[in-house]
């Protein structure tokens, strides 16, 4: 399994290829006795997009984790796949420069992992999700050709494959090497905790920052079970009788710092904030981001398992998915704590259950899937930045008509004529969408009436 161990498989063989020659060599391989083939980074993942084939090759890049190169000049560094995302913010440190994209697994996930899965973290707001840091990518197709994605100057002619590549959950090729961009380390930066008296007032704060023109480094959200669920693990100062809170964070010069600060205390006052606090020093800036990025770990101090989900919505529709989201827990008898990227409507609901209890599992895969959906039916999508990988490939269905699948499905194709390359993941298959019972119905004309419905 990924970081998602509700679904696991055995491989029956793993291979460890020190370098691109011996990728080729193993792609090559898989191509001439039509074996399948999946990439792993780190294991980090949180949709099964890692897990392995049960009749194929599991390709782990971990031992191709060098930083090649950093250039000054260009602000950019050269790493392999299997570079841990901060170990390039600490190579980088010693030049004032640090690489952006920040998820909460940070510390372990690899850089290749990320390229999959186009992760964003909780700085995305203002620096963007991989896509938005990466210039160029070495990727190695099933042929055991080598291709090149992007290029080193800002843009490139012709179709952006770079974009197509990057989120295709290892489904296209197998990435050897990544050129990443690097920003200069901010001279600033403080966080504003915000206290509301209900979601609701925590939700319109949100709206009304981003509608006053500001934008800031990271907005996220806290719900109060989140809170009272990270306190204790962190001890970050949190306002335990709040409903939600808000972290907001500022970075730049110590002017640009002060200016934004005074105009989001003054935006979370007039939304009716009940309590607020600026950070007075770095270490209590990491400390109130420590809670929201530790929100995983300490779920599962309070519970057996937890199953984090990843949709995204409109901001408006805020505390109407919440709300929600609060009946299901009586509908499905489970427990959900909130934690969110709120400055762009990416939710990661933590639902808790016992493995160990009948039905608890089931419970929780069917609490998983009404949230997704429910974030399709108020305009937003089924995964934010973990991916499809086989946890959401039934949700594909409900988001996506036959024809745009079809659309993804030639994409693929056309890197990978063989359907080796991570298979039946991410793109469901007419039957699969007909047997969920999510096939579209027009004028009451069901289409492929020759598949079964169950």
């Amino acid at each position: 399994c990924d970081g998602l161990s509700l679904y696991r498989s055995l491989p029956p063989v793993v291979v460890l290829p020190e370098s691109e020659e011996q990728i080729i060599a193993v792609l090559k391989a898989c191509k001439t006795f039509n074996v399948p083939v999946v990439a792993r980074g780190a294991g980090t993942g949180l949709s099964g997009g890692a897990m392995p084939h049960a009749q194929g090759i599991l390709l782990g890049v971990a031992k191709l984790n060098r930083i090649k190169s950093i250039d000054l000049s260009s602000a950019t560094a050269v790493v392999q796949p299997g570079v841990r995302n901060l170990a390039i913010s600490e190579a980088a440190a010693a030049y004032g420069l640090y690489y952006a994209p920040d998820p909460s697994s940070q510390i372990a996930c690899s850089i290749g992992g990320n390229v999959a899965e186009n992760s964003g973290g909780v700085h995305c707001l203002k620096y963007g999700l991989t896509i938005h840091n990466v210039l160029r990518a070495r990727v190695v197709t099933i042929d055991g050709e080598v291709i090149e994605l992007g290029s080193d100057a800002p843009d490139s002619p012709g179709l952006d494959l770079l974009a197509v590549f990057v989120g295709s959950e290892g489904m296209l090729g197998i990435v050897t090497e990544v050129t990443v961009k690097l920003i200069p380390k901010p001279a600033c930066a403080r966080v504003i905790m915000a206290s509301f008296a209900s979601v609701e007032a925590a939700g319109q704060a949100v709206t009304n920052v981003i509608g006053a023109g500001i934008i800031p480094a990271g907005l996220e959200m806290m719900d109060k079970r989140a809170v009272h669920m990270v306190e204790p693990f962190v001890k970050a100062g949190y306002d335990l009788d709040a409903a939600a809170i808000l972290l907001c964070e500022s970075d730049g010069t110590d002017e640009e710092v002060d200016d934004e600060i005074t105009r989001m205390e003054a935006v979370f006052q007039t939304a009716g904030a009940t309590r607020l606090q600026v950070s007075r020093s770095e270490q209590e800036r990491l400390i109130f981001w420590a809670g929201r990025k530790n929100a995983f770990p300490a779920a599962g101090r309070v519970s057996p398992d937890y199953y984090c989900m990843d949709g995204t919505i409109p901001r408006r529709h805020l505390s109407r998915v919440l709300s929600a989201i609060e009946q299901m827990e009586d509908e499905y008898g489970l427990r959900c704590a909130n934690v969110f990227h709120a400055g762009d409507g990416n939710l990661h609901p933590l639902i808790m259950f016992d493995s160990n209890l009948p039905t608890e599992v089931e419970r929780a895969e069917k609490f998983g899937a009404a949230i997704l959906e429910l974030c399709v039916q108020v305009g937003g999508t089924v995964t934010g930045e973990h991916g499809v990988g086989i946890e959401k490939i039934n949700q594909m269905c409900v988001q996506f008509a036959r024809e745009e699948l079809d659309a993804f499905a030639a994409v693929k194709t056309a890197f990978d004529p063989y359907g080796l390359l991570n298979p039946e993941k991410v793109i469901p298959t007419l039957a699969r969408c007909a047997e969920y019972g999510k096939m579209h119905v027009h004028g009451g004309d069901i289409r492929f009436p020759e598949l079964p419905r169950f």
